[in-house]
């Protein structure tokens, strides 16, 4: 039994995962274009936190990451975007679940998934902001109309991460207990 909480299920787990947040951002997104390059206002980044806080940072940010990577890779006009999306979600839902799942919480603490979330789903905002300012910089703008410029993303991603961070913590209490009674913790260690 221990081999396979070390092998099968978390890969299980995190492939099935993946493929939810892979669909979900395809089929339940709105793509917004803005002076700086498009963005979407999307639920993914809430099964993104919930990733975390059922499967823990390791595993959900995996399923993070190469979830919303295969959009990318299967979008081409995010192609050249996907080893930083695979990064930025990775740090989401790895920052969001090792919070939630600290001190043997197993993401059942409420005021706990919440900090997760925050800090979670505010460290993505930080990278992805960041990249976008620093992209332009590159390109030749000084950093103050580089920030100008990247407004319309702040705002589209303020929406989806304060969208995300409300409805994952009131997903992760019901969610995790559903997966405990099913026997689902006892297959895998959450990381």
């Amino acid at each position: 039994m221990n081999n396979k909480k070390n092998s099968i299920y978390p890969m299980v787990f995190v492939g099935m995962m993946a493929a939810i947040i892979y669909v979900a951002t395809v089929y339940l997104r709105v793509e917004v274009p803005t002076p700086t390059g498009a963005t979407n206002i999307k639920t993914a980044n809430i099964l993104i936190l919930l990733g975390g806080m059922m499967f823990g940072g390791l595993y959900g940010g995996l399923a993070a990451g190469i979830g919303s990577m295969l959009f990318d890779l299967t979008n081409p006009a995010y192609v050249a975007s996907a080893p930083f999306t695979f990064i930025f979600f990775f740090v989401m839902a790895f920052v969001c679940g090792k919070i939630a799942n600290a001190k043997g919480k197993n993401g059942l603490d409420t005021k706990q998934n919440i900090v997760a979330a925050v800090l979670g789903a505010g460290s993505y905002w930080l990278l992805y902001i960041g990249k976008s300012v620093i992209t332009l910089v590159i390109q030749g703008s000084a950093f103050a109309p580089a920030v100008v410029a990247t407004v319309p993303k702040m705002i589209t991603s303020g929406i989806n991460v304060v969208t995300a961070i409300i409805f994952s913590v009131l997903l992760a209490v019901p969610m995790n207990k559903a997966l405990e009674r099913a026997g689902v913790f006892k297959k895998m260690d959450k990381r």
